[in-house]
């Protein structure tokens, strides 16, 4: 996901990353599909907000306090949080709001793939209406994000890069410089290993990783114009500069520079081999940041994928957005919600409080952020700002076919079940059949 909108250098917000719905019971009406649900008219209306768990539980004491803040401005709102794992999001949200069991509000990914799937078929509140009312300042390329069929069908949440964060300290000590191309990034890789220490930890578990894995390393190969290209069409998911990007993260297998058997490794393990100074490098995002901050009792750096000779560029754009079930009966008091996760002082609040980079402008003048955060602060303003060249993530811009086949062909080529080529050309296959 490669923006090129404005946003200012002091602008962001969201209220919780990836979200997902709880089995637990309540309604939201009818089943999507039988026309607009009759809205209640009660003064007193309790909402149900789902968000996915945080990765650290002091994040969701500080969420629930900001939601006393918001029914403190709304007496007539009260907000019930149901938090579930993320990794269970996909199933439970669609199976949930299909039932018209889900929540009146709920978190999740931006995109064709995610929102655009719910929102094709027909399980998303339409905001455009909401939007030009009360003019909520969401930048244009967010915007898009949620758009469906000439539809707005949700808010955005945080501005997102994808990287690698690495440990300077383990860095310094056996003599390794940051990396300023693919072949310094393997030579790096190659003395952590000889020294012992893990040199990327690459998680897979859950699968979504792997698209993440690919985002970066194909940013970093074909640029930007590149990335358009291939989102675009204009250029097919079997080329060899995919099938070199996926052959990276082979080799590095093959040559014992990822986690031991990745594929078999969760998200929260990997993180905690960093935090624990076991693993050097960590594939991931920004969102990450604060927890590193919180865990990691060393200095970190954070860098894009090395381009094979260069830099690189950082893969980047919008990650998860906030959205309204077709099937609320609430959907005034859900739309206040909304309203309030947009204000300048929220937005303030999750930038101080959550290390949030949001989709919408916010003074974020004087406030006090360590220098990795500030790091991605300034880099995040030049996504929007086109100022900067960036990649995108791939997974928030394709269709469920692909992502499977990518999300599945990568576990492959981490177990050694499949080579970069027929990942690639998978890909391809399934882009196709998607309509890309």
């Amino acid at each position: 996901m490669k923006p090129k909108v404005a946003i200012d250098r002091r602008t962001l917000l969201s209220a919780a990353g990836l979200t997902t719905l709880a089995l637990a019971a309540g309604c939201t009406g009818p089943a999507p599909g039988g026309g607009p649900a009759q809205q209640e008219t009660s003064a007193q209306q309790e909402i149900r907000y789902m968000i996915g768990q945080p990765e650290d539980p002091a994040d969701l004491e500080l969420i629930r306090a900001d939601l006393k803040k918001f029914e403190a401005a709304k007496p007539g709102i009260t907000v019930k949080l149901d938090v579930i794992p993320t990794d269970t999001v996909r199933t439970v949200l669609q199976t949930q709001l299909r039932s018209g069991q889900g929540p009146d509000v709920f978190g999740y990914d931006t995109g064709p793939g995610f929102a655009g799937a719910l929102a094709e078929a027909g399980l998303l509140y339409d905001l455009t209406a909401a939007y030009e009312e009360r003019k909520w300042p969401v930048f244009e390329f967010a915007k898009q994000r949620v758009t469906f069929d000439g539809k707005i069908v949700g808010v955005p949440s945080q501005i997102e890069q994808v990287g690698l964060f690495y440990n300077k300290e383990l860095f310094a000590k056996f003599g390794l410089a940051e990396p300023g191309n693919l072949a310094d990034l393997e030579a790096a890789a190659r003395t952590l290993a000889d020294n012992k220490i893990i040199p990327l930890a690459v998680s897979d578990k859950e699968g979504w990783q792997g698209g993440h894995l690919l985002s970066i390393t194909l940013s970093s190969q074909v640029g930007s114009a590149g990335m358009d290209a291939l989102l675009s069409g204009g250029r097919p998911w079997d080329s060899p500069e995919v099938v070199e990007a996926l052959a990276v993260w082979e080799r590095f297998s093959k040559a014992g520079l990822l986690t031991p058997s990745p594929a078999a490794v969760t998200y929260d393990n990997a993180n905690a081999l960093f935090y624990s100074g076991k693993a050097a490098i960590n594939p991931t995002g920004s969102w990450l940041a604060l927890d590193i901050e919180r865990n990691a009792k060393f200095e970190v750096g954070f860098i894009p994928f090395p381009a094979p000779n260069g830099r690189g560029i950082f893969s980047g754009g919008l990650g998860s957005g906030t959205f309204v079930s077709a099937g609320t009966t609430k959907a005034e008091a859900a739309i206040a919600l909304l309203d309030y996760l947009q204000t300048p002082e929220h937005g303030r609040w999750a930038v101080e409080n959550l290390q949030d980079i949001p989709a919408y402008p916010v003074d974020t003048a004087g406030i006090k952020a360590s220098p990795l955060f500030t790091q991605i602060l300034d880099d995040a303003a030049k996504i929007a700002e086109g100022t900067g060249d960036f990649g995108y993530n791939i997974d928030v811009l394709t269709g469920d076919q692909f992502n499977n086949a990518m999300w599945k062909g990568i576990q492959g080529i981490l177990t050694g079940q499949a080579t970069a080529a027929e990942v690639a050309g998978r890909m391809q296959d399934a882009a196709a059949k998607d309509g890309n």
